[in-house]
C-alpha cells in the first residue's frame, strides 16, 4: 500500500489510478486495524484504514459533478468525511466501515456544495437541504415547474410548494459579479462590494448534515416494502406529528398490545436491513 499520494487536484488521472490499486480490505483485516485504533491509538492503522476506503470517496464524489465544482475538490472534501468517520468508527458495533462512513463522506461533500455553488447560499434549511439535492433529479423535464409538478414534488419529499418553487428559483437564477467590472460606471457605483459595510461577513456556518436527510430516500424505498398494516404501524408509532400508543392501535386492528409490538419490530428490522443494503448498493 503506497505511504502517500498526491492531492486529487494537482493530477486527477493520476490519483484515481493510484487508489484503484489499493486493495479494499476483507472484514477480518478492517476489523484488525479497527480494532488496533479505536482499542490502543495506532495511527498507523487509521492510516491504512483511510487508505484502504479512498476510492469509496471517489465513487460518491462522481455523483456531486453536475454542480460545476472541480472534481478534485469534491474528492479531497470527502476524504475529510472519511477520515473524521475512521476517528469515531467503533468496530464493536457490527457494522463495516464504509456503512459508517457514507454519511459523514456526504455530509463533507453537502456542505461545500451548498457553500461554494453560489455566492449567496442556496440552501440554508433542511428543508432546502432537501431540495438542494433533490429537485434536479426529481424534474421530468429542464423547462419551469408546473404546479402540478411542483405538488408531486412536495410531496414526494414532504415539504411544501412554497419551498419547492422558491428553490427552483434559486437554482435557475444567475449570480451577480460581487466586485467591480471593467463595462460598470467608471466609479463602480453599481457594484454590491461598495453597498456593503466593511468588516460584513456573509459566511455562515452549514448545519451538519443528518442521518434523516441522507437516507430519506432509502427510508421510503423501505415503508414501501412493507405490507399495509405493518407500514401503518410504524407510521403511527414513529412518523406522525401525534404519536400512537400500543393500545391504541391494537384497539384499532383487534389484536393484543404485544401483538403490535411484534408486528412494529419486525417491521423496524426490515426497515434497517433494507436500508444498510442500499448503503452498500450505493457503493457497489
Amino acid at each position: 500500500m503506497p505511504t502517500a499520494l498526491t492531492a486529487p487536484g494537482v493530477n486527477l488521472g493520476a490519483y484515481i489510478n493510484a487508489v484503484h490499486q489499493i486493495p479494499i480490505l476483507t472484514p477480518e483485516q478492517e476489523q484488525d486495524l479497527a480494532h488496533r485504533y479505536y482499542d490502543e491509538g495506532d495511527v498507523e492503522a487509521a492510516r491504512l484504514l483511510v487508505m484502504s476506503h479512498l476510492r469509496f470517496v471517489i465513487h460518491i464524489a462522481r455523483s456531486y459533478s453536475g454542480y460545476g465544482l472541480p472534481q478534485g475538490d469534491l474528492i479531497q472534501e470527502g476524504n475529510v468525511g472519511l477520515m473524521k468517520a475512521v476517528k469515531r468508527f467503533d468496530p464493536n458495533k457490527g457494522v463495516r466501515l464504509v456503512s459508517f462512513a457514507v454519511h459523514w463522506i456526504k455530509a463533507e461533500i453537502h456542505e461545500f456544495v451548498i457553500r461554494n455553488w453560489r455566492i449567496v447560499k442556496v440552501a440554508t434549511t433542511k428543508a432546502h437541504r432537501k431540495l438542494f439535492f433533490n429537485l434536479r433529479s426529481l424534474k421530468k423535464t429542464n423547462n419551469q415547474l408546473t404546479l402540478e409538478e411542483a405538488e408531486a414534488i412536495a410531496k414526494d419529499l414532504n415539504v411544501t410548494v412554497k419551498q419547492v418553487l422558491e428553490m427552483e428559483s434559486r437554482l435557475t437564477s444567475y449570480d451577480a459579479s460581487f466586485e467591480a467590472q471593467s463595462d460598470d460606471d467608471d466609479d463602480g457605483r453599481y457594484a454590491p462590494q461598495y453597498f456593503l459595510e466593511d468588516g460584513v461577513n456573509p459566511a455562515d456556518v452549514v448545519e451538519d448534515a443528518d442521518w434523516e436527510e441522507s437516507n430519506n430516500t432509502a427510508l421510503a424505498e423501505a415503508m414501501e416494502a412493507l405490507d399495509d398494516r405493518s407500514r401503518d404501524i410504524v407510521q403511527q408509532r414513529w412518523l406522525n406529528e401525534q404519536k400512537a400508543t400500543l393500545h391504541d392501535l391494537a384497539a384499532a386492528y383487534n389484536i393484543s398490545a404485544e401483538r403490535v409490538r411484534q408486528i412494529e419490530k419486525n417491521a423496524m428490522d426490515k426497515i434497517k436491513e433494507a436500508m444498510l443494503a442500499n448503503t452498500h448498493l450505493q457503493l457497489d
